[in-house]
Parts: C-alpha cells; structure tokens; sequence
C-alpha cells in the first residue's frame, strides 16, 4: 500500500508519517514536502511539489492509494487556490482512500472529495498540545511568565501522535467513510492547569496573566501574525465549541491505547521552556 502525506514536514503530517511507520512497516509512504531536502524518516520517499500548485502533483499521486490532506497552503494557513483540480488528479490517479484535517466547518476542499469517488474521513483535531511551543516557549524561558486572554477557559487539548495515530490508523484500514472524528486529549483543562504542569515539566512556577481582548489582539499582531489569524483565535479561544471541551474516544476506539496527557507532553518537550 502506498500513502501520500501532504503537509508532511508540519506537526501533524510528520506525526501521520511516524506512526504509519510504527502501525505497518511494509506500507510504502510518499511525502509531499516543497522541500527537496527535507529530514523525514528513512525509507520515506520525498515527491516535491504544493498542494497550492496542482501542476506539480501528478508524479506525487502517481501509483497512491491513499492520501493524507490538509485543507490550507502555507505557513499563514491560506485557503487552497484551486481544491477541485487537486482533488481530480487525486481520482484520475486511483486514490481510493483520503483523510482530511480540516478545522471546524467543511472547506471547498472537503466539499470536493465528498463529491468524489474517494473514501474520506474529516478530521477535527481541538486544541494541539504542540501549540504552547509556539506561544509560550519564549515568556516562559525569558520570565516565567505567559501572557493570554480568556482564563477562564476549558480545553480538551490534544497530543499531536495522537492525530496522526488516528491518521494513519483510517489510512490503514478504512472504514470511516463520510465520518467526521473529533480527536481530543484525555483531560479538559483549564489555563492554570496547563501553567500547573509546564511548571512541573520545567521546575519552576510559571506565573499566569491574563489578558483583555484587546492586549492579546495587539500582542498577537506584535508577533507578526495577521488579522485573519488573529480574528480565528479570537473566536476559537473567547467561544470554544462544545467539541473542544469535551472529552472524544476516538483515540482509544481507533488506535486502541488511552490518549496522550498534556503532563506528557510538556515532559517531552521540557527542554524548549528552559
């Protein structure tokens, strides 16, 4: 069996590719990657080219029986300029199987493959637990200190193995057509629980401030993020979905094993916060 993992040098898509590896050594995986020289495993065959670009797809999807989507093109998370030439070149090279992670709502990418003769399954990720490097790292190294709005909030953060678990589980072995899977971490925190445990992970207190909307608006632009973005965060964070604060099984009932804690993931990562 030969996969195609699109955005396979980011968070997820280097996690679908790990655990497919782990879950079935024979499967043949292929990523696409706009990097000739990227560092992935060994073993895995690089195919360049952008999802952003169909005309440099073909040779990618040649001979796949399934592919791993992501719903954007590049780092600024821009919407896909033309799903519905990648999704036919998808179907004229016989891909029979397709994952998708997506955010909330079903994107024209998602509309297209529904359309299709491709088995898809939608994946719904909430809060990643890899976020905090993003966000974090550098107040907690600098001042042990984080800076974020809506304290009060809850969050069913996620480990990013935990999704390309599931990733390459459905890849695998099929059987989620048309099904949506929401795919949680095994605890809904708070913002001082997840403080609590960076501390713990790092052996110091780390000191939380919260934030109005607008200080976080202007810290965020401050960042080098743009409005777009900030306007997604606003909306994700200040009114998080029931999804995002409810606990799923679909870790556990896919791969088998409970999900990932947020207190292992920060041991993991600990050095990043030192």
């Amino acid at each position: 069996m030969r996969i195609l993992i699109t955005g396979a040098t980011g968070t997820v898509g280097r996690n679908v590719v790990e655990q497919l590896i782990a879950f079935d050594p024979t499967a043949e995986v292929r990523a696409l990657t706009r990097n000739p020289d990227a560092d992935l495993p060994e073993g895995v065959e690089i195919a360049v080219g952008d999802l952003a670009a169909p005309e440099t797809l073909a040779e990618a999807f040649k001979d796949v029986d399934a592919v791993h989507f992501i719903n954007f093109a590049g780092e600024q998370y821009g919407a896909l300029p033309d799903p519905a030439a990648v999704v036919a070149l998808a179907e004229q090279a016989g891909v029979r199987r397709a994952t998708v992670l997506g955010g909330v709502a079903a994107g024209p990418l998602e509309q297209r493959l529904a359309a299709s003769a491709i088995e898809t399954t939608y994946l719904r990720p909430v809060e990643f637990m890899s976020n905090a490097l993003m966000w974090w790292a550098a107040p907690i190294k600098a001042e042990s200190r984080i800076r974020e709005p809506f304290g009060d909030r809850l969050s069913a953060m996620v480990h990013p193995a935990d999704i390309g678990a599931v990733a390459a589980r459905v890849l695998l072995d099929g059987g989620q057509d048309e099904q949506t899977l929401v795919i949680t971490g095994p605890d809904v925190l708070t913002m001082q629980d997840k403080v609590r445990i960076l501390g713990e992970a790092v052996g110091r207190e780390v000191e939380y401030v919260e934030l109005t909307v607008d200080e976080a608006r202007d810290k965020w632009r401050g960042e080098g993020m743009h409005d777009g973005l900030i306007a997604f965060l606003i909306e994700a964070l200040g009114n998080t979905p029931v999804e995002g604060r409810t606990v799923a099984d679909t870790v556990e009932r896919l791969v088998g094993r409970p999900a990932l804690g947020f207190e292992q993931w920060a041991k993991e990562n600990a050095d990043a916060f030192k």
